[in-house]
């Protein structure tokens, strides 16, 4: 396919493995002839079709699994596309993601379409092309649909055309939303003398859950950051509430601030500049984060799946 501009983000809209095998090898080989480095995200069991198609041509591609690297999809941004740009300065890179696939969890999927929105504007005037493959024959239509205002071009057995329905503020605003209220919980209100009690309650609740070590440190570096945003820029106090669904532990943060910058969290820092990095920390520990803001509130979850 042929990039247009210095960002091109088609979406491929298959119905078969072959479909998908043909097209995603037949995108890596384009890249590769052109001499641009080529890193392929997708499900693992995607991941062995696509590298099975290529053969030894696999051996020059970086390949990651989605479920494991995109697991939260606010941190594929940042940890994924980002990361992989960002070590080929000055240089084309051409990347698969497949963020979205039949059986991930309906929770993730908000947070999933607002990530293929952002990516336009984390991307736009950079040197790269970013294939989004759906599922078109498993998928819900409306994720499909959805797809289209995501992406300005899409991809499918009869060729490629541009998407009629691109709106991707839209998906950002559609799925910035009020999140559903949780059964039972723990809670406390915060302040800035109260911020190591709210930790101790979150690490407390985790233990108590089978969290141990290196994950027990996460979910309390977690609480800790969302709890110093919320001082530092949600009108200095904040309330958190922790909750265990089936298979997670919940850790939700709400304050009086607001989040304007939709890319907040999503860029990588460089570590010698001053400023908060909270929800970059926050999206690259978490299992999930759901954020709903607006002009005086903003409620912040991170989700850690139970051990």
């Amino acid at each position: 396919m042929k990039s247009v501009g210095p960002f091109s983000h088609p979406a491929l809209l298959y119905r078969s493995a072959a479909e998908y095998v043909s097209a995603t090898t037949a995108f890596v080989r384009e890249g590769l002839a052109a001499g641009e480095p080529v890193a392929v995200a997708v499900p693992a069991p995607a991941l062995a079709l696509i590298a099975a198609g290529l053969g030894p041509d696999a051996g020059a591609v970086r390949m990651l699994d989605m479920g494991v690297e995109g697991r939260n999809p606010g941190r594929i941004i940042p940890a994924v596309l980002r990361d992989f740009a960002d070590r080929h300065p000055g240089r084309r890179v051409r990347i698969i993601g497949e963020p979205i696939w039949a059986g991930r969890p309906a929770t993730a999927y908000p947070a999933c379409a607002q990530h293929e929105a952002l990516i336009n504007l984390a991307f736009a005037g950079r040197e790269a092309t970013i294939l989004c493959p759906y599922d078109a024959a498993a998928l819900a239509p409306a994720i499909v649909e959805e797809a289209a205002r995501t992406h300005p071009v899409l991809l499918d057995a009869e060729g490629e055309r541009p998407s009629g329905d691109y709106a991707p503020e839209r998906v950002i605003d559609a799925h910035n939303r009020p999140l559903e209220e949780p059964g039972e919980c723990v809670s406390l209100r915060f302040g800035e003398a109260d911020l190591p009690a709210a930790r101790h309650l979150a690490t407390r609740q985790a233990a108590q859950l089978g969290f141990t070590g290196d994950r027990l440190d996460d979910i309390r570096l977690v609480v800790a950051e969302l709890g110093a945003n919320s001082l530092d820029h949600g009108g200095g106090s904040g309330t958190i509430r922790v909750w265990a669904t089936a298979d997670r532990l919940v850790c939700e943060v709400s304050d009086r601030g607001h989040i304007r910058d939709p890319l907040a969290g999503r860029i990588p820092v460089d570590p010698r500049v001053p400023g908060s990095r909270g929800l970059l920390i926050v999206n690259l520990l978490a299992d999930l984060v759901r954020v709903h803001t607006r002009p005086g509130g903003t409620v912040v979850r991170a989700y850690f799946d139970l051990p």
